[in-house]
Order: structure tokens, then C-alpha cells, then sequence
């Protein structure tokens, strides 16, 4: 098991990786539609928007936690 102190960086990374996976397939096959090779076209494109969105996800979760933050009204107390 990965340690609770990494689960920032594992969410961010598999949110990446899925997001990245099926923008670049659905993008993929809209242009090109169902070719042969198309796998291999996707893969590589899948690798170059990964290694695009991880970063950028990275980058970005600060100020969408804190934009967040100004969306969501504050908790009630239970009392």
C-alpha cells in the first residue's frame, strides 16, 4: 500500500491519467475515426497529453481548491 501522505500525488496523477486517456481517444477517433492503427496513433497521443496534464494538474490544484473553497457554502454545525 502507498502511504497516506501521497494520496494528493495519486489522485493527481490517476486523474490525469484517465482524464488524458479518454480526452485523447474521443479527440482521436473524431479525427480520424476508426483507422486501421488507430491503437497506436492513440497511445502516442495519450502519452503527450499525459505529459502535458499531469504537470498542469499539478500546477493548478491550489487555486482550484481555493475557488473551490469560495463556491461551496461553510459547513453547519450539527447543534
Amino acid at each position: 500500500m502507498i502511504a497516506p501522505r501521497f494520496a494528493p500525488l495519486l489522485f493527481a496523477l490517476l486523474m490525469a491519467l484517465f482524464m488524458s486517456g479518454l480526452m485523447s481517444l474521443l479527440l482521436t477517433l473524431i479525427h480520424l475515426g476508426p483507422v486501421v492503427g488507430v491503437a497506436a496513433i492513440w497511445l502516442r497521443a495519450w502519452l503527450l497529453a499525459f505529459a502535458v496534464a499531469f504537470p498542469v494538474v499539478l500546477l493548478v490544484i491550489p487555486a482550484v481548491r481555493k475557488l473551490v473553497g469560495l463556491l461551496v457554502a461553510p459547513a453547519r454545525s450539527a447543534s
